[in-house]
């Protein structure tokens, strides 16, 4: 898809996961923004854009990180229409987030239907080793998750940690997304030429 204003080419992707996983802070470090203590609730759905240089070419990348709270539901199915990538994003200080990862591949698949590339994002590996062993989610757990997700739907999906304090992971992550994004596209544009 193309910017009308600048001809730019546009990417979208959703960031989705429970309530206090980091989604915004990612965001917010991706966007080169500071790091904020505490967490401040997204109310419904908030809107990044970054110009990116991505394969010699400006790619303007929107982000949409939608509210993680059950109440926020309705209108955040409004929002996955026209994505080209998903990030779904739980803590791993939280077992619970990463236990209803599954619940918000099947919210993205009933309002897109097949679900384009993804990134499973362990967020807050800052703080994996502060809390009790068996509260913690591992490196293998979130690894295995992918695999399945990966063969259950056949989506192109990868596994990445991150911590939104440090910044680390991040800038890969989102330039990872930007590749699939991309690789899926040009696949599309390529098969409505051939058709």
């Amino acid at each position: 898809m193309k910017d009308q204003d600048d001809g730019s080419k546009i990417m979208k992707a959703v960031l989705i996961g429970d309530g206090a996983v980091g989604k915004t802070s990612i965001r917010r470090n991706y966007l080169g923004e500071d790091f904020t203590e505490g967490h401040i609730a997204t109310i419904g759905v908030d809107l990044a854009t970054k110009r990116v240089l991505f394969d010699q070419e400006i790619v303007k990348f929107i982000i949409w990180d939608l509210a993680g709270q059950p109440t926020f539901e309705k209108v955040r199915g409004h929002y996955y229409s026209g994505c080209n990538g998903i990030c779904l994003v739980y803590s791993v200080t939280d077992r619970d987030s990463f236990d209803n990862a599954s619940k918000w591949l099947v919210e993205a698949f009933k309002n897109m239907g097949p679900l384009p590339p993804t990134v499973i994002i362990a967020n807050k590996i800052d703080l994996r080793y502060t809390t009790d062993k068996s509260k913690y989610v591992t490196t293998e757990e979130g690894e295995e998750f992918t695999k399945y997700f990966i063969e259950k739907l056949g989506v192109p999906a990868i596994y990445r940690e991150t911590s939104a304090r440090t910044g680390s992971g991040i800038q890969d992550t989102f330039t990872e997304l930007l590749r699939m994004m991309s690789d899926v596209a040009g696949e599309k544009e390529s098969a409505h030429f051939i058709g």
